[in-house]
């Protein structure tokens, strides 16, 4: 893979979500990460499950910031190469938020997204 394509896939945390995934862990015993999946189906074809985890899984990547840690299996990445990957607290509520580049049309419920 060239230099080029690694960088399409990679998948950035940013410190708030980091902060935010490390505070959620620690409350919560025996798990160690979140799990980012992309899923068929939602309002506009595909969807985000965000879980947390107690292991990792032979296909799973790694990103790591701040002692954070978010698995994304290998399925999952190729929709999701180049995303950001935030936690948001306004007025709007709590949430994460994926920043994904890939997607050309998302519904209002942030969680649902079309290629």
């Amino acid at each position: 893979m060239g230099a080029d394509a690694k960088t399409a896939m990679k998948v950035e945390m940013t410190e708030s979500a980091a902060k935010r995934i490390s505070k959620i862990v620690r409350d919560e015993p025996g798990k160690i990460a979140l799990r980012v999946a992309v899923e068929g189906g939602g309002c506009s074809g595909f969807s985000y499950k965000f879980d947390l985890v107690d292991g990792r899984n032979d296909d799973d990547i790694a990103i790591e910031r701040d002692g954070a840690t978010i698995l994304i299996d290998d399925m999952s990445l190729i929709y999701m190469g180049g995303s950001v990957i935030d936690f948001v607290d306004d007025l709007m509520g709590q949430s994460f938020q994926i920043r994904n580049p890939n997607a050309v049309a998302s519904c209002g419920c942030g969680t649902s997204f079309s290629i």
